[in-house]
């Protein structure tokens, strides 16, 4: 991880909104051989005897499943929208370009779960992702009886109790104050990336400058 203090979102809950508005992460671990694995599903993030845990399900019997049975590991990648910015925006312009993102990274350890848990999970993750809507067609206890037995045979859910977690948010916050409001403006001009990043520098730069 790009590891710099100035790049750090400090605020827990701005660190928990995130995850939450990117759900689909990316897991990696290592299997017994030490091979690298990695996937890519939604997971959502809960509070269980003040510990947090993300939970979310994958299928069974590929080379993350085996891999993360063979080893408990796994870092868990959130990322968002991200952009370049270029240097000829920059007070300042004889130095490199770079990348606005933020992402947080979760390491933890992964436990696969038995029918009971797969089947809270199931119910857990549609009315997340439904928005808690108990009447939605696509949720757990409307599906059809047989339509669950056979995707249950096929999955496996899991939770991964984090046990350190970490972000970068580097958004400019290096820059001088005639710099970080011309990026804005520059990335205002760009796409829908470039128009967030630009968004989420205009929330900070307050904090950043109180003088300006």
């Amino acid at each position: 991880m790009y590891n710099l203090p100035y790049f750090k979102e400090k605020n827990p809950q701005v660190i928990k909104e995130f995850i939450d508005q990117h759900p689909f992460a990316f897991i990696t671990g290592c299997n017994a051989k030490h091979e690298p694995v990695a996937t890519q599903v939604p997971v959502f993030i809960e509070e269980q005897d003040g510990k947090q845990i993300l939970r979310g399900h994958i299928m069974k019997n590929n080379d993350h499943h085996i891999a993360f049975q063979q080893n408990e590991n796994v870092l868990v990648v959130f990322t968002g929208r991200h952009t370049y910015v270029s240097a000829t925006w920059y007070t300042d312009p004889h130095t490199a370009s770079t990348w606005n993102y933020m992402s947080v990274h979760v390491k933890g350890k992964i436990r696969f779960l038995g029918e009971a848990g797969l089947v809270e999970v199931l119910r857990k993750t549609a009315l997340y992702f439904e928005n808690d809507n108990h009447q939605s067609t696509t949720t757990f206890d409307n599906l059809p009886e047989e339509y669950t037995r056979r995707l249950m045979r096929a999955i496996v859910a899991f939770e991964i109790e984090i046990i350190e977690m970490d972000n970068v948010f580097k958004l400019s916050q290096n820059r001088d104050y005639e710099s970080y409001q011309n990026i804005i403006k520059q990335l205002r001009e760009q796409d829908a990336d470039g128009q967030f990043i630009a968004d989420e520098m205009e929330k900070r730069t307050k904090e950043l400058f109180p003088d300006s």
